[in-house]
């Protein structure tokens, strides 16, 4: 047996064993290394009808679907309908926010950056019309900043969809039908979707959430509404994840040789735009993709998210590899994908990622930041019971009160260790294991916000100051 057939033995059965005991339903895994594609799938789409889950069988992947929308406005860039210093309203003249300048200011590259200062999401479900994304943009008109346009980072689904109406606006299409003759017809994705009709007629894994007696059951909805596709919507397969991987470890140019986008901007989309402080997205931002070092190598990815599936898509471009991991259940679906892609890195490339250690209890600093941290969609609040710190992340009530559908469940509490940078922080356990974060200060340096997976939730109250 070569050493490659040695190596995707190992793999297969590290994800099957992996997959069990993460008690997940369904996975898709796939490697590029040396030149040779190499995928793993195990399990099945759902409890409910399960079939067996194939190279072709489309998972949501949520917010790896940004690299596609950050691509397509590229490839917009390249024939020169759109500048990324513009301001958006040059695209988008009805752009209404509450802060009028910051409304006149924003540019396109503080969207694709997440420095726009737009807070996450906009819980607006603007129907399934292909004025979904007209209507959202409508909806903004009573948003606030979390900052001015950009002075810091804060991932934003709401920048992403504005980013989708600016492509509608440029071309004169909708998102989906632009998406595809910009990006998924050149580069033959044969099996990536936006639209459910197109979804239905085709093997797909629907998401599990647990059950009162804690075993998977089918989540719904299966995604969320049309408006949100440009950030978190497309279905793929692990086959066209691969083939996303390639062209973007390539030169610009399609398997077919046709050229999709210049070499130049390809790379410039790789290359920092904004630097990240204390977070496990990565080190620093390019156009779409998080640029993070890992031991030896430097890593470009995306994770996403959806309603009880996850994926994760990571490229070494140096050495020109590529893992992809996709999972259809939560709690576990994310340490799953994470598990799988540290395995991969350390077996393929030798590269091992560690967490770095937390600091032991500090009484005086963990008194400085319990409370409750907001944002307009979820409520962190950090415990402090004298020994250890306990970090829970819950859905705000009146965002799930006032859902039309269930939405997902809420994180369970998880002990985080305070770090040696300052007033940064790790989750030691739990389904935000790993996950970095940073707490923010004000003029007088009081604690002010908490970062953690790359959102900001401001300072509500202070509690529980135990001793």
């Amino acid at each position: 047996m070569n050493p490659q057939s040695s190596q995707n033995v190992e793999l297969s059965n590290f994800v099957r064993t992996t997959a069990k005991e993460s008690t997940i339903p369904g996975v898709a895994v796939g490697v590029w290394a040396d030149g040779q594609v190499s995928t793993v799938c195990h399990g099945v789409t759902n409890v409910e009808n399960p079939l067996p889950v194939d190279e072709d069988t489309l998972f949501v992947v949520g917010s790896v679907t940004k690299t596609y929308t950050a691509t397509a406005l590229m490839c917009l860039v390249a024939q020169s309908r759109i500048e990324l210093e513009a301001p958006v309203r040059l695209y988008i003249p009805e752009l209404v926010l509450a802060d009028e300048r910051a409304a006149a200011e924003v540019t396109v590259l503080n969207l694709l950056n997440h420095t726009s200062g737009l807070d996450w999401r906009v819980e607006v479900d603007s129907g399934e019309g292909d004025d979904a994304l007209a209507r959202e943009v409508a909806a903004l008109s009573g948003s606030t900043l979390i900052a001015p346009p950009g002075t810091r980072f804060s991932y934003s689904q709401a920048g992403y969809d504005l980013l989708g109406r600016i492509v509608e606006k440029v071309t004169g299409e909708t998102y989906e039908r632009a998406m595809a003759s910009l990006v998924f017809e050149p580069l033959k994705l044969e099996h990536s979707f936006f639209n459910r009709d197109d979804v239905m007629t085709r093997r797909f894994a629907t998401g599990h959430n647990p059950d009162d007696d804690g075993k998977p059951s089918v989540a719904r909805p299966w995604r969320h509404w049309r408006s949100d596709n440009p950030g978190g919507g497309l279905a793929s397969s692990v086959a066209d994840q691969l083939r996303w991987a390639r062209f973007h470890l390539g030169d610009g140019r399609a398997e077919s040789g046709t050229p999709v986008l210049s070499p130049e901007l390809l790379h410039r989309m790789k290359e920092p735009t904004v630097a990240l402080r204390g977070s496990s997205l990565g080190d620093a931002l390019g156009i779409g993709w998080f640029l993070r070092q890992v031991d030896r190598v430097q890593t470009v990815g995306h994770g996403g998210s959806a309603n009880g599936q996850f994926a994760d898509f990571l490229l070494v471009p140096e050495r020109n590899f590529a893992v992809v991991a996709m999972s259809n259940a939560g709690p576990n679906g994310t340490p799953f994908n994470q598990t799988i892609i540290r395995w991969a890195l350390q077996n393929y490339l030798g590269s091992i990622d560690r967490d770095p250690e937390p600091l032991p209890y500090d009484k005086e600093r963990a008194r400085e930041v319990v409370g409750s941290y907001g944002n307009d969609y979820m409520i962190v609040t950090i415990v402090n019971d004298g020994e250890v710190l306990t970090l829970d992340a819950r859905i705000r009530p009146e965002v799930r009160a006032g859902a039309e559908s269930e939405p997902p469940p809420d994180v369970s509490p998880a002990d985080i260790g305070l770090l040696s940078a300052a007033d940064e922080f790790i989750v030691a356990g739990g389904y935000l294991k790993g996950q970095r974060g940073f707490f923010t200060r004000d003029g007088a340096g009081m604690v002010v916000g908490v970062d953690l997976a790359g959102r900001l939730f401001s300072r509500i109250s202070q509690t529980n100051r135990a001793s």
